[in-house]
């Protein structure tokens, strides 16, 4: 076949996938309104898709409308997604397709849609009602559950490479924390690592996960040691990259800290792309790992989120909560920790800035029965800055604290 009919039957069979989507639309709630543009560059053709509660509406080429979101990927890509056999966040791994926009919408498209022959789609993007917040969460895959946790001023999307991964063999749920990303942002919640290890315990209950593995970073990590040591029966093992743990040594008074209240992310302000993008890059040891298509898209998400006053209160709080929380004492973090019972992989990041990897000492001293790694040339997010080797080193743990659990433990998340 020539390439000039290889490229005209590709884009047709690419117009009768969009076609197609009108009948396959599962529907949404009242009042939902978002318009995606969907670029295909090796078809060179850019599709509108709206949807509403009262359906799909689907034209070739653009209108005036500004896009919530715009997706790009090539027609191969796309055609795999529709057919269900490619996850929108496997495609997003592979850096096969990119998205710009609320990529919360972006991610959650293919979960609007059936699958060919009326299959559910692959991955679902849906909200939990708690009491008193919303908590948007992401579900893929099938098998035992695993919960992936978020790190602080970071959403669910911190998580998409290792969820992918994951669902290869598990059910994977990468909820935001309330405060953060697109879950809601009440005003008089508390933001303390117990009220976020609450929320997962509830988000475990109304998802039906009686107990999980689970993989936190940074503050992620901080609220899953919450969880195991408060409810040890809800988790199997726990993967803490760089989680964030109590300070012995603080830069700041705690005086000081108490006196910078919170409520100064009411004021309303916008960061400058600039700052964050500085930030972003800190997170890292060797920036040459991190894809900049990714930076830009984590750049444009933290702004569009942070133009919430709620955001910012929520980040301020839980920053504050964490620097104050006392190490030592009857309910200081340490001694807490020595009580945790769920297996433990800890991995450092030999130059993470913000969690130094010479924490490895206290968790030696107060668990040290605790499994640690430490990876070289790697800063604070290491599941993206080193995704297949954190992620390599998480299915392993996991499978081995499997092979070893007891078979009471496994047989309730079974």
């Amino acid at each position: 076949m020539s390439s000039a009919a290889g490229q005209s039957r590709l884009l047709s069979e690419v117009e009768e996938a969009f076609r197609s989507l009108p009948d396959r639309y599962l529907g949404a709630e009242p009042g939902f309104d978002a318009t995606y543009h969907v670029r295909l560059g090796d078809v060179g053709h850019t599709w509108e898709v709206r949807l509403t509660h009262h359906g799909a509406r689907v034209r070739k080429g653009v209108t005036r409308r500004e896009p919530d979101v715009t997706i790009g990927s090539d027609g191969a890509t796309w055609l795999a997604m529709r057919a269900g056999e490619l996850s929108g966040i496997e495609a997003f791994s592979r850096r096969v397709l990119y998205a710009r926009g609320n990529l919360d919408l972006a991610v959650g498209f293919e979960g609007m849609f059936r699958r060919p022959d009326g299959r559910p789609p692959l991955v679902r993007m849906h909200e939990a009602r708690l009491p008193g917040r919303r908590v948007s969460t992401l579900t893929m895959g099938q098998g035992p559950d695993v919960l992936l946790l978020h790190g602080l001023g970071s959403t669910k999307a911190s998580m998409f490479d290792v969820a992918a991964a994951l669902s290869r063999s598990y059910r994977v749920h990468a909820p935001d924390f309330p405060g953060f990303g697109s879950s809601s942002k009440p005003a008089t919640a508390p933001y303390s690592p117990r009220y976020f290890a609450e929320t997962v315990t509830a988000l475990m209950d109304e998802l039906e996960v009686d107990c999980a593995h689970v993989v936190g970073n940074s503050m992620g990590g901080r609220v899953a040691i919450d969880v195991a040591v408060r409810w040890p029966e809800r988790t199997r093992a726990l993967a803490l990259l760089c989680p964030a743990m109590a300070f012995i040594r603080r830069g700041l008074p705690t005086a000081l800290v108490r006196l910078l209240r919170p409520e100064l992310g009411l004021v309303p302000h916008r960061f400058r792309r600039g700052t964050v993008a500085a930030q972003f890059w800190g997170l890292f040891a060797d920036s040459d790992q991190v894809d900049p298509a990714m930076a830009d898209i984590a750049v444009d998400e933290f702004q569009r989120i942070y133009a919430s006053a709620g955001a910012r209160l929520a980040f301020l709080s839980a920053a504050r909560n964490i620097y104050l929380e006392p190490p030592f004492g009857k309910r200081g973090f340490y001694p807490r920790l020595s009580e945790l019972e769920s297996p433990a992989l800890f991995v450092w990041g030999s130059h993470d800035k913000l969690v130094p990897a010479a924490f490895q000492r206290h968790v030696t001293e107060w668990l040290p029965r605790a499994e640690q790694i430490v990876l070289e040339g790697c800063g604070h997010v290491p599941q993206v800055e080193r995704p297949a080797q954190t992620i390599g080193l998480i299915e392993r743990f996991f499978a081995r604290s499997d092979a070893l659990a007891q078979p009471g433990r496994l047989s309730r998340a079974a």
